[in-house]
């Protein structure tokens, strides 16, 4: 009996699974959400099964669907590591990877994806330049990096982006604060706060740049270098930050702070890979973005999918 499964069915199971959403999966896989549906919906005729529940949140597969994504994970991993075989055959097997980065929480991701290109280009020379960047596009230009992880893709000649993935700023503040309660916090509702943030410039902080600048608010500032140390103080009630969703979600779940959502639609921010254009056809340059991509969709809350 000829297989009804093709490649892209288990790209878009592959999909489903990581984003959690019809809609994102689609941009995921590059296609319309009814194409998707379109899709799915003709696998499940062809086999007479569900494959996942409808209106759950996240998408939640249903026996059937667990067996076919398992095949797809595993299919996904022999594709890929054929694909890597035959590009160290063409391009060789050595490389250098310099990767510069202007965000304080990217190593939340950053350093398992590196942990997992390991495993696939053990004679690339991996590493991330020390420090850090306020402007790392720059160090691709002057060749001490060759990756930059950068929050805005600004054209500049010969440096070419790949969208990474796009994720929600949220409001902490301690679990006593006044608005603890309020779900939503306007530009107006930052006028009183001290705000502790990175001693990064506004132009980096998405929360001024965004949402206070605009209307005017400028709050008084407190900073620090260290992730866990703005959490304390605003668990002491030194103040409010706005952080990654998903590097508060293990505080939240404890308790230890409250969130909010900041703005009716939510703060969203991006992150972007840029390289240099010359670098950008190289096997493992492609071959470490998408395992950034699959890494963080895999083990990060709340990602969505950046065009």
């Amino acid at each position: 009996m000829q297989s009804q499964l093709e490649l892209r069915h288990l790209k878009t199971l592959l999909a489903l699974a990581e984003c959690g959403s019809v809609s994102q999966a689609a941009k995921r896989v590059f296609l319309t959400q009814s194409a998707l549906s379109h899709q799915l919906k003709a696998l499940e005729e062809a086999y007479g099964l569900a494959l996942f529940e409808r209106k759950t949140q996240p998408l939640r597969f249903t026996p059937a669907g667990e067996r076919l994504l398992a095949l797809a994970r595993d299919v996904a991993a022999r594709v890929m590591q054929a694909e890597r075989d035959l590009a160290r055959l063409r391009e060789g097997e050595a490389g250098e990877l310099r990767i510069a980065v202007e965000c304080h929480t990217c190593f939340d991701w950053l350093m398992p994806a590196m942990d997992a290109f390991r495993q696939h280009w053990p004679a690339v020379e991996l590493d991330i330049v020390s420090g850090f960047h306020a402007d790392p596009v720059g160090l691709l230009l002057t060749r001490r990096a060759d990756l930059a992880i950068c929050s805005e893709a600004e054209p500049q000649d010969g440096v070419v982006y790949q969208p990474l993935f796009a994720y929600e700023m949220v409001l902490i503040m301690a679990k006593d604060h006044p608005l603890a309660a309020k779900p939503v916090w306007q530009a107006g509702d930052f006028a009183d706060e001290t705000l502790i943030h990175y001693p990064v410039p506004d132009v980096m902080l998405d929360l001024v740049r965004k949402v206070l600048k605009p209307a005017g608010v400028n709050p008084a500032r407190r900073t620090s270098e260290l992730t866990v140390a703005i959490i304390q103080l605003v668990a002491s009630r030194r103040g409010v930050a706005a952080m990654p969703f998903w590097a508060v979600k293990p505080y939240l779940d404890r308790g230890y702070i409250a969130s909010a959502r900041i703005g009716d639609a939510g703060l969203q921010s991006e992150l972007y890979a840029a390289l240099r254009q010359d670098d950008a056809g190289l096997a493992y340059m492609h071959d470490f973005l998408h395992t950034v991509r699959e890494q963080s969709f895999a083990t990060l809350p709340g990602l969505s999918v950046l065009a």
